[in-house]
């Protein structure tokens, strides 16, 4: 069993910063692309940022030059680091990993419970 657990959500005032931490648990060979979505209320989930297993990464619009992606492999954890941040930015926010468990069969997508992130103006 693989078991994502997120942690590092809370209340924040405009202009300040959290930092989201994500930690892969469980039976795991690899793991390949780790991202970070977020959904606020009455709205769909959108993808926020992604990193690689070789470190590259790709960010929303959105959160470009304010929010950095990044991950810890020998930790099995992704983080991301929200500067600046806004009204906005409020929302549920998911660590989604796709993780290898047997060469036997294709990763899978698995997905963390969710923490909230509150932007105060």
């Amino acid at each position: 069993q693989v078991q994502l657990v997120e942690s590092g959500g809370g209340l924040v005032q405009a202009g300040g910063s959290l930092r989201l931490s994500c930690a892969a648990s469980g039976s795991i060979l690899k793991i390949n692309t780790m991202a970070w979505y977020r959904q606020a209320p009455g709205k769909q989930r959108e993808l926020v940022a992604g990193i690689t297993s070789g470190g590259s990464t790709s960010y929303a619009d959105s959160v470009k030059g304010r929010f950095t992606i990044s991950r810890d492999n020998a930790k099995k954890t992704v983080y991301l680091q929200m500067n600046s941040l806004k009204p906005e930015d409020t929302a549920v926010y998911f660590c989604y990993s796709g993780i290898l468990r047997s060469y036997l069969r294709p990763p899978d997508d698995y997905w963390g419970q969710g923490t909230q992130v509150t932007v105060s103006s």
